[in-house]
């Protein structure tokens, strides 16, 4: 009778030599990880994206090259226009006057909210009493709800009981009208743009400044360099990637605000202080008669205006690299 074999696993004895499989040979079905369980991590994400981002945009896209009416909106069957939207757009007076004004308000609004954002970080890097508590309040207009600020704003640059009148009446100067008057209705949605986003560029520069080793500061103090020496030689060079990252990311916020200037202006008087996020708002919903393709046409120009900043900025960075 003969005894049933075990199984069982050798182990080399001393003078044999362990065999291992070859390196081309595939890795067992244990050790490979599981594609089902790849998909299903990335699943949720490609079908938010889907939802949220690509369908929106192929619907914009599509809105853009076809004329659509009320009724054609809600039952379908509009007929297929080609280009002839953006044609209508671009061809339009106010096209010429509202892309100036997007132009000036993104530029003005990145000017200030950068600056004065870097100027504060270097401030609350000092680490003084009551630097943390200062920070935080500072945080107050970012965490607001943009129509709280937008209205808080129209209050207070209100012509006849604004608290900013009031303030220039008793240093003798005549009351402004801020939002009523097409000189001064673009300043005032960028002063309420700027003031909601200092705080942004604040916490992402300071958090920047924070990555600097200390001990670069103390060679350049033994080298005898001066505060504005250090900026400009360490400080600044050391913070671009940090810069451009919160430059780009203020340039796609500020290209769509529409919010601030709709609840303080509606971009008047005049269309003096419409942008084309306002404007393609206004061409969608903002008549009895809403004209869907050159409003879609024109959040198109603004999306490819976008994409020409993020590729700049991808471009920049690739150079930085390669030096």
């Amino acid at each position: 009778m003969v005894p049933p074999t075990a199984t069982s696993t050798a182990v080399p004895g001393p003078g044999e030599a362990a065999t291992a499989a070859p390196p081309g040979s595939p890795p067992s079905r244990a050790r490979r990880p599981s594609r089902w369980l790849a998909w299903g991590f990335l699943a949720p994400v490609t079908l938010y994206l889907a939802t949220f981002y690509a369908y929106p945009l192929y619907r914009n896209v599509e809105l853009s090259l076809r004329e659509y009416t009320v009724r054609s909106f809600v039952q379908g069957g509009a007929p297929f226009a080609g280009l002839d939207n953006y044609r209508t757009v671009l061809t339009d007076q106010a096209f010429g006057s509202t892309l100036t004004h997007t132009l000036i308000f993104t530029a003005a609004s990145l000017a200030f909210q950068f600056g004065i954002g870097m100027a504060l970080a270097l401030f609350f890097h000092q680490h003084f009493p009551l630097s943390r508590t200062l920070r935080a309040l500072i945080l107050v207009p970012w965490l607001l709800p943009l129509i709280v600020s937008a209205s808080t704003w129209t209050w207070l640059l209100n012509s006849d009981s604004g608290l900013v009148n009031a303030a220039l009446g008793v240093l003798g100067v005549d009351p402004v009208n801020w939002l009523t008057s097409p000189g001064w209705s673009i300043t005032s949605v960028i002063i309420a743009n700027i003031w909601i986003g200092i705080p942004f560029n604040l916490v992402i520069l300071h958090s920047g400044l924070q990555s600097i080793p200390a001990e670069v500061y103390e060679a350049s103090a033994l080298d005898g360099a001066t505060g504005w020496q250090r900026f400009w030689s360490i400080t600044f060079p050391l913070l671009r990637p940090v810069s451009a990252i919160t430059l780009l990311l203020g340039l796609i916020y500020t290209l769509k605000v529409f919010d601030i200037i709709w609840i303080m202006t509606k971009g008047g008087p005049t269309n003096s202080s419409a942008t084309l996020a306002t404007w393609s708002y206004r061409l969608g919903f903002g008549n009895l008669l809403p004209e869907f393709g050159p409003g879609a046409a024109v959040g198109n120009l603004l999306i490819v205006l976008a994409l020409i900043a993020g590729l700049g900025y991808i471009r920049i960075e690739r150079r930085q690299q390669l030096r």
